[in-house]
């Protein structure tokens, strides 16, 4: 496969903002930890099961769902992984880079890094944590896009035995003290572009070390005039890099000049030390730091291996990375899952700079990818994207939000093949349940029934819990609730939090899905987003779903908003694909897919909708957009 070539001048001078509009996920937060508190596991931060919190009560009965899914188990799929078969996921790591050694690990703006230059960097990044006084157990922050430095940062403080607090570079100070003080963290790794931020919120966090990098600093060895070019452009040109004043901080290149030159103390850590704090992205309220350890972690990706067999193993895959390093879908994706198979990744900083992605793109070619919903919408907009020869193409992955259905079948109609579901959440490290994966018939799919997301991952079970607090049958819809070696050990420092998610070892998931005969989930909607019409439940995912695909909506939200004859009606909020669309057309298409109490009430057509920076439209935003209005008027 080809290399990208040099870019032009303006190719790698992608904005701040650019550098990293990329997902993350979504959780709460949790409380300020002793700083001189010595290596942890996660066991001793929080129970992994508060069932303790919870009154004794009498057991629900089993439902008939439990283990039904085993019999549409694609062939060879195990019905449970070995979970022992890496000690840790530095094992892992040395493990995946020995083996592959001469292969490229990530490409970032044309520029690869080996597997072996990654196992290089990435100790010496260790060396010196610990020359720095790192401890195993403390909370090594990581401040990066999509870039080659994100990779190294992130095994380098694994080798050291620290664990990782990724963080999202596009934070505001307010979310960055909180998640810094939060965590604990005393050392931090931040691109320049976003060093300025840093400086505002580090007063009253316990930062010691700041590690500074820009975005060229890794692509290239020696005297590295390419990424010299690069940050020439970025700071005086293109004027990306504001000014900040950080005295005591250190170049990543420095850093690693002489982390190599000093010795490395390989750190004996274990499947139930912590590996990372993963705090959700705050769409339902606070920050909490899921407490993921790594056993946890490595479950999921040896679920996940189990689960694809040895369809990806034949060839050195290359999978194109537009999500995110640090959420903890493409963390675990396409960072650890496809480094298990040997594959390289193409990193993309901003994926809603469709244009720049398709520039990048014009040179490479790519076998797999995952994304998510309304970046696949985007890249479906493109004319350059839908011309693109896709013959190459094996697997397409989403998660983080629902699929639409309009778009999955644009998608199969432009690349002739399907794009498989999954569901997961940061709670579970993340992945929960894979729609089967069948590479020589992908493009058909027949396996998987509609709206599906899967079936439960190999040593998961998967349960839906009843408004009483029965179990659901076969059917019947109730949240969501998981048991597995991938669920987090609980929010760090949250026992409260912790104890409202955890009932009897079940973690309820906030999600209200549906299991068929065959053991296939669909999920029907968030608990908390659901929409109560005159005593009626309705479900925005499936107004979102009926209204995407009218041919001239681009982009659609719903939500409900207060009325005082039916408790609430529908509202959708829409971007426009056709200017001429009307309120009126767009809800007589919905009479016609909608029964009576479903049919949005109110439309209001928008420019643009709010999203996470991973693309999941935020609902909670335009609530709170709604209710600030209904404040108004009862004021006035």
């Amino acid at each position: 496969m080809s290399e990208t070539p040099r870019p032009d001048p303006a190719s790698p001078a992608e904005s701040a903002a650019q550098l990293a509009a990329a997902p993350e996920p979504a959780a709460p937060e949790s409380a300020l930890p002793r700083p001189d508190t010595p290596r942890m596991a996660a066991s001793e931060v929080a129970p992994s099961q508060p069932a303790a919190a919870q009154p004794a009560a009498p057991q629900p009965a089993a439902p008939n769902t439990d283990g039904i899914w085993y019999a549409s188990y694609p062939p060879g799929v195990p019905h449970e992984i070995d979970a022992g078969q890496y000690a840790s996921l530095t094992h892992f790591f040395d493990d995946c880079t020995a083996r592959f050694r001469e292969r490229v690990a990530y490409v970032s703006a044309g520029s690869p890094m080996t597997y072996g230059a990654l196992a290089r960097k990435a100790t010496a990044f260790a060396s010196w944590l610990q020359g720095a006084g790192v401890q195993p157990g403390e909370r090594v922050a990581i401040m990066l896009p999509n870039t080659l430095q994100y990779p190294v940062a992130l095994f380098g403080a694994l080798k050291a035995g620290a664990v990782v607090v990724n963080v999202n570079p596009l934070y505001t100070v307010r979310e960055l003290v909180h998640q810094l003080k939060d965590s604990g963290a005393q050392t931090i790794v931040v691109l320049e572009n976003f060093a300025a931020t840093l400086e505002a919120a580090l007063p009253g966090t316990q930062v010691q070390r700041v590690v500074v990098t820009a975005l060229g600093d890794l692509l290239g060895e020696g005297l590295n005039l390419k990424g010299r070019f690069i940050n020439f452009m970025l700071r005086h040109v293109k004027k990306m890099v504001p000014p900040y004043r950080l005295p005591h901080a250190m170049r990543l290149v420095d850093v690693l000049a002489q982390g190599a030159r000093a010795p490395h103390a390989p750190v004996a850590t274990h499947a139930d030390d912590l590996a990372f704090l993963q705090y959700t992205g705050g769409t339902t309220g606070v920050a909490k730091g899921a407490m993921l350890t790594h056993g946890t972690v490595l479950a999921n990706v040896l679920q996940a291996k189990a689960w694809l067999g040895k369809q990806l193993e034949a060839t050195a895959e290359t999978v194109l990375t537009p999500l995110p390093l640090y959420h903890i879908y493409a963390l675990a994706i396409n960072a650890l899952i496809f480094m298990a198979l040997g594959g390289r990744n193409i990193l993309i900083a901003n994926p809603r700079d469709v244009p720049r992605v398709m520039k990048l793109l014009r040179h490479e070619t790519f076998s797999c990818v995952s994304a998510v919903n309304t970046l696949y919408s985007a890249l479906l907009d493109n004319e350059e994207f839908r011309q693109r020869d896709f013959s190459g193409l094996k697997l397409a992955m989403a998660g983080g939000m629902a699929m639409q259905k309009a778009v999955a079948d644009r998608f199969r109609a432009v690349t002739g093949k399907s794009i498989v579901e999954g569901y997961g959440l940061t709670e579970c490290s993340p992945i929960v349940s894979m729609n089967p994966v069948d590479l020589e018939h992908l493009a058909a799919n027949q396996a998987c029934p509609e709206g599906s997301i899967g079936l439960p991952a190999p040593s998961t079970q998967v349960r839906f819990r009843k408004d009483d607090g029965t179990w659901a049958n076969i059917g019947e819809a109730g949240e969501l609730c998981v048991k597995g070696p991938q669920v987090m050990r609980g929010y760090w420092n949250r026992p409260d939090e912790t104890a409202k998610v955890f009932v009897d070892g079940w973690l309820a998931t906030g999600d209200i899905g549906i299991m068929d005969a065959r053991g296939f989930i669909r999920l029907i909607d968030r608990k908390k987003d659901m929409i109560l019409v005159s005593g009626f439940n309705v479900y925005p995912n499936e107004i979102e779903d009926v209204v995407a695909m009218h041919p001239g909506v681009r982009e659609v939200a719903a939500i409900g908003v207060p009325d005082p004859v039916q408790g609430e009606r529908v509202k959708v909020f829409v971007v426009r694909r056709d200017p001429a669309l009307t309120e009126d057309a767009l809800i007589q298409f919905c009479r016609q897919q909608l029964t009576g109490y479903k049919v949005p009430r109110l439309v209001e057509f928008r420019d643009s909708l709010p999203q996470s920076n991973i693309g999941k439209i935020l609902r909670r935003e335009l609530r709170n957009e709604e209710i600030a209005k209904t404040g108004k008027k009862s004021q006035t």
